[in-house]
């Protein structure tokens, strides 16, 4: 509710309030001259208002009572409005608070996801962890087996000659061998 709503708010339950002080104050008034009237005419069986003093208070009573029906009506239509705007005040207040109540769940899963994350990660990473051990195994084992191989070869390869086994390489035209060219170096 911005500041103005407020204001307004006050300013018609001060004015409403203004009326119920004034109304009361009239009620009081008419009381008294009625028991005035009262104590008078009772009093004195002769006095009887004359008819143009009874004719003046009649048209003012009339137009008290026009004056106080235009206040209720006020008064009815200002309730009102103070209750259309409780009652949004209330739905609003209820919107707050859920949306509060969401903001917080956000912010507690915002803060709970790099755990969930981290071991999230931690789950898919396991099967190629185990991938790769194996990979590594196998490896060193053909490795290892590559070696054993190789070392046989050689092996094989000293005992058939008797001489070490070099490449040869190909002579070509005149008996001289030729050395690589390259280019115009």
């Amino acid at each position: 509710m911005s500041q103005t709503d407020t204001y307004t708010q006050q300013a018609l339950q001060s004015e409403v309030s203004h009326l119920h002080e004034e109304l009361q104050l009239r009620d009081q008034l008419v009381q008294q001259l009625s028991q005035e009237l009262f104590r008078l005419v009772k009093g004195n069986t002769t006095f009887l208002p004359t008819p143009e003093v009874s004719d003046r208070n009649q048209s003012q009573m009339l137009a008290l009572r026009e004056q106080l029906q235009g206040v209720e009506q006020q008064v009815t239509f200002y309730q009102e409005q103070i209750s259309d705007r409780d009652g949004e005040i209330y739905h609003l207040r209820q919107t707050v608070q859920e949306l509060t109540d969401r903001s917080r769940m956000l912010e507690q899963v915002v803060q709970e996801l790099p755990q969930i994350y981290r071991q999230k990660f931690a789950e898919r990473l396991v099967p190629v962890k185990e991938k790769l051990a194996q990979l590594q195994r196998e490896n060193r084992q053909l490795h290892a087996e590559l070696q054993t191989v190789s070392y046989r070869l050689a092996v094989k390869n000293r005992s058939t000659d008797g001489k070490l086994d070099l490449p040869s390489f190909p002579r070509l035209g005149s008996g001289r061998a030729s050395l690589p060219s390259f280019g115009n170096a």
